[in-house]
Formats: structure tokens, sequence, C-alpha cells
């Protein structure tokens, strides 16, 4: 089965970012990948966006008419996307910028202030890391542990400085949409692997 994202939004909101990032998520789960960046007419300050489609077969076709999950950042993207989230999709409305809610009753629209939360979080262009956090808790399209081991992958290896930021920007899409932060689930999976390491062998008992 095949599922599709769309990252839309402004040039310099790290939308193709994102796509990258829960790309690799998804290949680091097997699956196959097609990471599909539109760019405006300029980059920064332009309109900007991308596709992900995930499958796990070979990706059939690279075009996206009804996507099943559409990020919207900004007013134009809104108005441009919404209509074409497939039936019981998701829609992710960055509130911060945008006013305009879907009239549609055959979709869920997740309305949060996202620009609002990167900048919480410690840095206003990181506002697609929260998006991502908010896609990884509400649709199931990835696990949240691959979106944080592809962000160490990636940023890690490129721009050691700057992971932090790109996880405390994730963990605050998680929250803001109910998923438990990544810091909480990696803690509790090394709790359970501790205590699983101190159970004791069974004793055999003799014939």
């Amino acid at each position: 089965m095949e599922r599709s994202v769309i990252f839309a939004g402004f040039g310099g909101q790290g939308l193709l970012f994102a796509g990258q990032i829960l790309a690799q998520a998804a290949m680091d789960e097997g699956r196959e990948v097609l990471w599909i960046p539109s760019y405006g007419p300029e980059m920064r300050g332009g309109t900007a966006s991308c596709t992900v489609i995930i499958s796990e077969e070979q990706v059939g076709s690279p075009v996206v008419d009804r996507a099943d999950v559409a990020v919207v950042l900004n007013p134009p993207s809104h108005a441009k996307f919404a209509r074409t989230v497939a039936p019981n999709g998701v829609l992710v409305t960055n509130s911060t910028l945008v006013d305009a809610r879907s009239d549609r009753d055959d979709i869920s629209e997740i309305a949060l202030p996202l620009s609002e939360l990167a900048a919480v979080a410690g840095d206003p262009r990181l506002v697609s890391v929260v998006a991502l956090g908010v896609v990884a808790a509400r649709t199931g399209m990835v696990l949240p542990t691959s979106v944080h081991r592809a962000l160490v992958e990636i940023v890690g290896r490129k721009r050691p400085a700057a992971l932090e930021a790109d996880l405390a920007a994730f963990d605050a899409g998680l929250r803001a949409a109910g998923g438990t932060p990544i810091a909480e689930v990696i803690r509790a999976e090394v709790r359970a692997t501790a205590a699983a390491d101190r159970q004791p062998e069974p004793i055999a008992r003799e014939a």
C-alpha cells in the first residue's frame, strides 16, 4: 500500500528538509520511498513544496493527485492543497500564519501554531520539523523513533551543532499532537532493555 505526504509553504521553512527526513525514516524501516521536490520562482520567500511517497513495494508512479497527508504552512498552500487531500486523509495546518480552515467534513484537519512552537523550541526556522512531529504522532506513517534516528543520522553528520535544536522541534510537534516526546520513548526503551537483561536465566530441572 502506498501513502503520500505533501509539505508546502514558503521557501526557507525547511519543507524539503522535512521531506528528506521523513523519506530517510521510512527507508530505515525497510520501505520503498520516492521524494519529489517542487520549487517556486525563488527558493527563500517563494512557494515551495515536496511530496514523499512511502510504499511496502516499489512505488508505481511519482504522480500524486490525492495526498493522504498535507502539511500546509502558509495561506497560499492551504488554499491550494487542502482540496487535494484524499478522503479520510489528514490536513496539518500552521495556525500561526493560516487563519482559514478547510470546510471539508471527509478529512481531519489538525490546526496548531507550528511557527510559535518552533520559536519556543529554540528556532522558528524549524517549523517543518515541528510539523514532522505532528505527522509522526497522528498518522502512523513512520515511527517517531525512526524520525529521531533519521535526524541523528542526517543532521548529526552534516550539522552536529544544530542537532539539539532539531530534536527539540520534533519533540515539540510530537507533544502538541498528543504523542510522547521521543526522549521519554527512548528512556522507556532503555529501561525495558535493562530490565530484560536483568531477568535471571531459568533453572533447568533434572529429569
